[in-house]
């Protein structure tokens, strides 16, 4: 009897490993590129004179040089990464030809144009200057013109000079160092902590297909999908990779996921119903929003909780509502799994879509600032009733901390220890229980 036992197969570990690789530089999310560009030179113009034998005492005939070709940049629907600046980073258009004789003006330069997705965002490399902001689909914005096409000796003819043998060489092109920046666009953006179901509510909503698995930082880019709620109504859903603590300061690659939230326009913050506290993960997330960019904690924000179909999150719905609703956020709760309540979930954030404000576009000049040295700056004041604090950032910070979670205070510790306000503090004579204010906060010193 022919045995059921499934033949062996012999994997080589490194042939696996070597194949995953492959597969994931073919699909790699770039959102960030520097790049060289640079304009075609204008031709030179001609110096000629005619020689026909039937013209005794034939003029000046040289032509112009044709233009350089331009560097333009073009919004492709079609493409959704910055990958191909990362493979080749130096592009040139092409020069113009040079003028003729018989007053025949030379070719103009090959004009280049380069795709980039919707939501590119194109900096001065050496300045940091704002360039463009491109967000909508076919926009195009000449960044370099070619050089211009010198004249050719017809053009210097005149009664007094009427054989000049003068003419111009064509304009040098015009070169340039660029940081190219993709901040996705969206309608909504999903945030939470990692393994809180994003890709599995990104897949079950739209036609996207995210790599979905149980473990942390499953999603290592963003993905993309459209909502269909009926035939003429849809809209634009980003799965926004795991938040951490300390995304706003980079750790879990923070800042590159984080730029991808700055122009949607609505949040749906899903919530892990089988996390240990979704309340906290609640809190951290909305601070590293806020510490990242201010304007980002003022996006309207739909909460849900999810993984309905677990004991766990049937026990933390009527709290975490509660919650919501003394913070005056809306909220509801599904399960990305079964499909429970999702249909009304994503109504709701369809309305909140019709209220929210269109992105608008960068539309003056600005250059990229880091923090001034003195931001950091503080004081430590002796007052009669305890120690204050003073200084721009840590105000700032204190401002933007839940007090009430352990993981946003244990936070705020770590910026008084990077800071040097812990050593301060100690040197200046600081004791267990004394009080301390910063800002409008009163807290009490522990060791």
């Amino acid at each position: 009897m022919p045995s059921s036992k499934p033949p062996q197969t012999n994997f080589n570990p490194k042939e696996l490993i070597a194949v995953y690789l492959s597969q994931q530089a073919q699909t790699m999310f770039y959102d960030q590129a520097k790049i060289y560009i640079r304009s075609g030179d204008g031709g030179d113009g001609q110096i000629g004179f005619r020689r026909e034998k039937h013209v005794p005492r034939g003029g000046p005939d040289g032509g112009d040089g044709g233009n350089g070709g331009d560097i333009v940049f073009i919004v492709n629907p079609h493409t959704n990464s910055l990958v191909r600046y990362h493979r080749k980073t130096h592009f040139l258009s092409g020069n113009g030809k040079h003028g003729g004789h018989k007053r025949m003006t030379g070719a103009n330069g090959e004009t280049l144009h380069l795709d980039v997705p919707a939501g590119t965002l194109i900096r001065d490399a050496d300045t940091g200057e704002i360039l463009a902001d491109l967000i909508d689909v076919g926009q195009e914005f000449i960044i370099l013109t070619g050089g211009r096409g010198g004249r050719g000796n017809a053009r210097f003819a005149s009664s007094t000079n009427q054989a000049p043998r003068l003419a111009e060489r064509g304009e040098p092109g015009k070169e340039r160092w660029l940081l190219l920046e993709l901040k996705l666009i969206a309608d909504v953006g999903i945030i939470g902590v990692p393994n809180a179901g994003k890709s599995t509510l990104l897949s079950m909503v739209s036609a996207a297909r995210p790599k979905i698995a149980d473990y942390p930082f499953t999603t290592l880019q963003p993905n993309l999908g459209v909502v269909k709620l009926d035939d003429f109504d849809t809209f634009v859903i980003a799965d926004i990779p795991g938040l951490i603590e300390g995304a706003s300061g980079g750790a879990g690659l923070g800042h590159e996921f984080l730029r991808h939230i700055e122009r949607t326009r609505i949040l749906i913050h899903l919530l892990d119903g089988n996390a240990a506290d979704p309340m906290e993960d609640w809190a951290m997330i909305n601070q590293e929003l806020a510490l990242h960019d201010s304007h980002l904690e003022e996006k309207p924000q739909l909460v849900v909780l999810n993984k309905m179909d677990l004991p766990d999150a049937i026990a933390w719905e009527p709290l975490i509502a509660e919650r919501m609703d003394e913070e005056g956020l809306p909220f509801c709760s599904i399960s990305a799994v079964t499909g429970q309540e999702v249909r009304q979930m994503l109504a709701r954030a369809r309305q909140m879509l019709d209220d929210a404000p269109l992105p608008k576009p960068v539309v003056e000049n600005m250059i990229v600032l880091r923090p001034e040295p003195d931001e950091d700056v503080f004081e430590i004041l002796r007052e009669s009733d305890g120690w204050r604090i003073k200084g721009k950032r840590i105000e700032r910070i204190a401002a933007m901390t839940y007090w009430e979670f352990e993981a946003t205070t244990r936070r705020f510790q770590q910026f008084l220890d990077n800071m040097g306000i812990s050593k301060a503090l100690l040197e200046a004579g600081v004791n267990e229980g004394d009080t301390v204010f910063i800002g409008d906060e009163t807290l009490e010193w522990s060791e």
